[in-house]
């Protein structure tokens, strides 16, 4: 493991994620988890979410729509929470996973427009939502 690689990725998981998510993550590493943890960070977050050619905005986007048309509702969820700290607003989301839904299936959108709504309205409970920082 590249130790400048798996530094910068963790600083972008956190300002993506947020330190509450990833301190979860990383407190319930054990022997089993510890190199995919290592893995996800130095590798996705690192080397892929840390290149220049794509701002954290699309990037998040991207994911959006990956993870709904996959049906992954806990990495959704979790990234709902990172696209809205990397710039998106709720109707952003919101117009993601309406295209998710034309081109993965309806019910790829329904499940996705459920956690998504789970979110948002954690962080507008939390009073996270409006601080969320803006590109």
């Amino acid at each position: 493991m590249d130790k400048a690689t798996h530094d910068k990725g963790m600083k972008i998981r956190r300002a993506t994620l947020g330190d509450a998510y990833v301190d979860r993550a990383v407190a319930n590493m054990d022997d089993f988890t510890r190199e995919l943890q290592e893995l996800v960070t130095t590798y996705c977050w690192g080397e892929i979410w840390g290149r220049d050619g794509l701002d954290r905005k699309t990037r998040s986007t991207i994911n959006l729509a990956m993870l709904a048309a996959l049906n992954r509702p806990h990495e959704l969820g979790a990234h709902v929470r990172g696209a809205i700290n990397n710039g998106l607003s709720p109707d952003e989301i919101k117009e993601v996973l309406l295209q998710v839904g034309i081109y993965c299936g309806v019910p790829a959108m329904i499940d996705s427009f459920r956690v998504a709504r789970g979110v948002l309205d954690d962080m507008r409970a939390e009073g996270t939502l409006d601080q969320a920082p803006k590109d």
